[in-house]
């Protein structure tokens, strides 16, 4: 693992307590950041915590939830002094069905944790990051919000809109010191398969050209560079990790 200079820079990151976000936490800690994972589930989050050591300071938030985050900033501000960089993997894929048969509170259910728990969550630091002339964003989007995928609307959907959010964002502050990207990786095996049918397990797989999906230390790795000061002339774009799936 190459080393980044994260020493003295405060992380806050959505689903930190397993999967992408937990990778994130691990690599930007042994770089030397504080990390505040932001998650629902306590008991993944005691758990990561526990891993992770005194460098971690754990934030029971549902991003859905506008009063959640804007406690959880609140409190994370507080508790670690700052809040330089924000990455955002917290998501669900929702049903995998055709577009006729998808039940509209689903489509609602994804929309709020994807797009609107995101929105709450850039919104909510950017203040913060403005008030210490420094920041870093980084959205995880979707290679589905790019290209679709069939049976998975809502998802494809909903981080298309990650992705415009991420470049209207990276916009706005352009002329400030914070920069904004947002990384669309292909299908990593997290937990969020368990979400998926099979079917759509086996497509994703055969979409991909290296024939294999991707690991989380493999997305970490981009994402810590987005997040760190090094990525200085990079806004508003969107990275690839696909296995040679993107084609645009």
């Amino acid at each position: 693992m190459n080393a980044l200079d994260f020493a003295g820079r405060t992380a806050v990151i959505t689903g930190g307590a397993q999967g992408i976000g937990l990778a994130v936490a691990q690599r930007l800690v042994a770089s030397g950041a504080r990390v505040a994972l932001w998650d629902r589930d306590a008991g993944a989050l005691a758990a990561a915590v526990a891993a992770l050591g005194a460098a971690a300071h754990a934030q029971a938030v549902d991003v859905a939830a506008p009063a959640d985050v804007a406690q959880a900033a609140r409190a994370t501000e507080e508790a670690l002094g700052a809040i330089d960089v924000l990455v955002c993997c917290a998501g669900i894929t929702g049903p995998n069905v055709p577009l006729a048969d998808y039940p509209v509170e689903e489509w609602k259910r994804v929309f709020d944790v994807n797009v609107h728990g995101l929105f709450l969550c850039n919104q909510a630091v950017v203040p913060i990051m403005r008030r210490k002339g420094y920041g870093r964003i980084v959205n995880v989007a979707s290679v589905a919000g790019k290209e679709g995928n069939p049976n998975a609307s809502a998802y494809s959907a909903s981080k298309a809109a990650v992705i415009g959010l991420t470049k209207s964002l990276g916009k706005e502050l352009a002329t400030t010191p914070i920069r904004v990207n947002c990384v669309t990786p292909g299908a990593v095996r997290t937990a969020i398969f368990q979400q998926m049918t099979q079917q759509h397990i086996d497509f994703m797989l055969s979409k991909i050209p290296m024939g294999r999906f991707g690991l989380v230390e493999e997305i970490a790795a981009l994402i810590a560079w987005l997040a760190s000061e090094e990525c200085s002339f990079s806004t508003g774009a969107v990275f690839d990790l696909s296995g040679g799936r993107a084609t645009y």
